[in-house]
């Protein structure tokens, strides 16, 4: 594998940097105006079974029934499954760049990511990732959640990859820090352009 400035692998998150974010913050406060729930309460429950429901150690059908059917409602699950699905949006520009680099430069690309089993799947489904991507170390397969740094050790590991050879990109600068204390260089995504320009930094040019 040719290496450009040591880097040979690319760490991605998804949501936030190739998709909008799977259930989010705004996601769940759509639903709740959407489909009449009490906002506060809902988002308690939800609190409470995030981690559990994130490392795959909950359902979504469990999930479901902890945090929004915990009584009767007048909507049934499969349409709010199918509203949480509608809020997944692909970002064309970032989706567009890195094929092109990975094919240029011979690169090996990781998804890194907090993401729920069945939203996982129905994401990589839906917008081809697994066409992108080379392996993914989503949080409700290895059942470890960032910001523990075990999660970033793993992909390290499947990959078989050193931390001076990787480029990581996520939404969250908090992800972004830790990671670089592994040794990981990294950029804290806010648009296509920066973005590029970091990678270009790196010997990464799109184009």
């Amino acid at each position: 594998m040719p290496e450009v400035a040591g880097i040979t692998t690319l760490f991605l998150d998804i949501g936030g940097v190739l998709l909008t974010n799977g259930w989010d913050h705004l996601s769940r406060h759509r639903a709740a105006e959407t489909f009449g729930l009490d906002w506060d309460a809902m988002e308690a429950r939800h609190q409470a079974h995030v981690d559990a429901y994130e490392k795959g150690r909950l359902s979504l059908d469990d999930y479901l029934t902890q945090v929004i059917f915990n009584e009767p409602r007048p909507f049934g699950r499969e349409a709010f499954w199918q509203f949480m699905c509608a809020q997944s949006q692909p970002d064309p520009g970032m989706l567009a760049l890195f094929p092109g680099l990975k094919q240029r430069y011979g690169l090996k690309l990781v998804a890194v990511s907090n993401e729920a089993k069945e939203l996982n799947a129905y994401r990589i489904e839906t917008f081809g990732l697994d066409r992108l991507f080379d392996i993914f170390i989503s949080s409700s397969f290895v059942h470890v959640r960032k910001p523990d740094t075990d999660i970033f050790q793993i992909a390290l590991e499947v990959s078989m990859t050193r931390p001076e050879q990787v480029f990581y990109v996520d939404n969250t600068g908090e992800y972004v820090d830790l990671a670089a204390g592994l040794g990981i260089r990294g950029r804290t995504h806010t648009d296509l352009a920066s973005t590029e320009e970091a990678l270009a930094k790196v010997g990464l040019l799109a184009g």
